[in-house]
């Protein structure tokens, strides 16, 4: 039966993530928030498939904490179903991703429509100046900037190393870091076909002040808020954020 509900989900992340990317083209003329409210429906269709067909749901706390204006959302990454999440719980949002990810037919042309900060990674200091400008022209219009700052997906129980961009971001734009746990990892692995029913924790925390400060101690204040957060909601052990 898992196979069964993880395959028809499947089929309809491929159908939709079809359509979407094709008719997403369709809303190029339109300002910004239209668009990501259009493109919002994926994500939302896609959390209502992992719910009803595969039993897969999730609980939040800490909704109190997002604050009213737009700020840099610091996430775990150990899953696909964040992407998905953190559009239904914040206002709209921009990516921080890898440029590879444009490529992607159907995905990756949608997408380009969503004002991406689409960095190379091996670009070093210019990719993290670009990360700094147009995260702030992002903040800027009104618009939330998400970054996975371990960079790429890490599996449960593990903490990746926590790198500098998104926190340099915070300390020269001076908007405040929503950091966000969750573990998602462990009911639907990075690169698995089976997702695994049960609730998925979410804790979104208090927004961190970035004012004044520098990037480094931005950067450890977010990574100690997201591990030991994580290390309370896991039903893997965690190490203590000051071990990792």
């Amino acid at each position: 039966m898992l196979w069964l509900r993880s395959g028809l989900f499947l089929v309809g992340w491929i159908v939709t993530t079809v359509f979407f990317g094709l008719t997403t083209l369709l809303t190029a003329p339109l300002p910004f928030d239209w668009r990501w409210r259009y493109v919002r429906l994926f994500a939302l269709f896609n959390l209502w498939m992992l719910e009803h067909v595969c039993g897969l749901r999730f609980e939040l706390e800490g909704g109190e904490h997002i604050p009213p204006g737009p700020a840099i959302i610091f996430s775990k990454h150990q899953s696909t179903w964040e992407t998905l999440m953190l559009q239904r719980v914040f206002p709209p949002l921009v990516w921080v991703l890898k440029r590879e990810l444009l490529r992607i037919p159907f995905f990756g042309w949608g997408l380009a429509l969503m004002r991406p900060i689409a960095i190379d990674r091996k670009a070093g200091r210019h990719a993290m100046a670009q990360v700094v400008e147009q995260g702030t022209a992002r903040l800027r219009a009104g618009h939330w900037v998400v970054v996975f700052p371990e960079g790429t997906r890490v599996p449960p129980g593990t903490c990746g190393r926590y790198r500098a961009g998104g926190a340099m971001l915070a300390a020269q734009s001076g908007f405040p870091v929503v950091p966000v746990a969750h573990n998602a990892g462990e009911h639907w692995p990075k690169g698995r076909f089976l997702k695994r029913p049960g609730t998925i924790r979410v804790v979104i925390g208090p927004p961190i002040e970035t004012r004044g400060r520098g990037h480094e101690a931005i950067l450890a204040e977010s990574r100690n808020w997201i591990e030991s957060t994580m290390a309370r909601i896991s039903t893997v052990p965690y190490p203590a954020p000051d071990d990792t």
